[in-house]
């Protein structure tokens, strides 16, 4: 196998300003460039970059530890930091945790014995012991979408609070006034942003919370199925079902379906992140979209400037705005009927009674 002295020997050139080509082109004259290239294309040399890497203490690896990668949400994600990352001549290697805290530490634990020069996290909890090991980590760690409270790390995420109040508020303006939000874990930060922009929409409506219309469960279809078929149960029932992510609400689907309910003339449904074409349920989704792909982007940069030395802050928080699409699963909860509250309810329920009818409805 040929060796950089070999490459040197044939262009005619040093054997240091050989290596100068492949690893600082821009310090060697364009006519000594381009004899080095011809050399090493004629030999066929191959740089051992095992041993650059070890001389440099870089592997120019980064590694991505997701959730779900079957959530099309991530899959996103994924081809951000990859093309981020690429124009940056890192190769990124992809971890899935299955929302699982001992799979995701086997898989950090992993990563750092092979060295890769930083992570991206997307934490499967938010647990005090995993603030714990990130603030002892000499590799740059920048956290995606969930916060980690008891550390200070870079973090990039979606407006969440913000996109569930916009969901909330469209639902509010359509006449709904029995909402139901569907989430994940309690111990998950999204979920509870997203809670928190619901609560806070339906207090500005003067609103009461019915607790039991607040469900918790896992970002899974079995979970949104499950959660759906929960508050189908109450009574009265809700008009309008706010899932928190988009796999939660195919889930939801399916319960309504199930219990031969029609969206949207029987209930609205909305829900957070957008499905790609190619998943597209009917009828099509409202939805307050992320901005997945710039989420990947951003955060592979930080890590990046984090690894360059150019980031000098302790730590960033980047919260990347999320934008409402009004699509054919909500309409306005007059086309419901009079299956809303009877007068006796609403005044229960603290609905907004104006001339004998239940303000937005009928």
């Amino acid at each position: 196998m040929p060796t950089i002295r070999d490459v040197a020997r044939r262009a005619g050139v040093a054997p240091i300003t050989a290596s100068r080509v492949l690893n600082s082109p821009e310090t060697v004259s364009a006519p000594t460039r381009e004899r080095v290239k011809e050399a090493i294309e004629e030999l066929g040399y191959v740089q051992n970059r095992v041993a650059r890497s070890l001389r440099l203490k870089r592997t120019h690896t980064l590694a991505l530890v997701v959730t779900d990668i079957a959530n099309p949400f991530w899959t996103t994600v994924v081809r951000g930091v990859e093309d981020a990352a690429q124009g940056a001549g890192y190769n990124v290697i992809l971890c899935n945790t299955d929302e699982s805290e001992a799979k995701q530490q086997r898989h950090l634990d992993v990563l750092l014995q092979k060295q890769v020069d930083g992570i991206l996290l997307v934490p499967a909890g938010t647990s005090t012991e995993l603030g714990d090991w990130i603030r002892k980590q000499s590799t740059p760690i920048v956290i995606l979408d969930r916060r980690v409270r008891s550390a200070q790390v870079d973090f990039v995420c979606g407006d969440s609070e913000g996109g569930a109040y916009q969901l909330t508020r469209h639902l509010l303006s359509l006449g709904h006034r029995r909402i139901a939000v569907l989430t994940g874990p309690r111990q998950v930060s999204t979920a509870e942003e997203r809670v928190t922009g619901y609560r806070r929409a339906l207090a500005e409506a003067g609103l009461q919370i019915r607790p039991d219309w607040v469900r918790y469960g896992d970002y899974s279809q079995e979970s949104g199925c499950e959660m759906a078929q929960q508050v189908l149960a109450t009574t009265p029932r809700p008009t309008a079902l706010f899932a928190a992510n988009n796999v939660i609400a195919v889930g939801a689907l399916r319960a309504l379906r199930q219990a031969g309910l029609r969206v949207p003339e029987d209930l609205s449904v909305v829900a957070f992140d957008d499905m790609t074409s190619g998943l597209m349920v009917e009828p099509f989704l409202t939805v307050v979209d992320q901005p997945a792909y710039e989420m990947g982007q951003r955060a592979t940069e930080l890590l990046l400037a984090r690894l360059s030395g150019s980031a000098t802050e302790i730590y960033q928080e980047i919260v990347l705005p999320a934008e409402l699409s009004v699509r054919r699963s909500s309409s306005p909860c007059a086309s419901i009927g009079q299956l809303v509250y009877t007068l006796p309810e609403a005044i229960a329920q603290g609905e907004e009674v104006v001339h004998g009818k239940i303000a937005g409805v009928g």
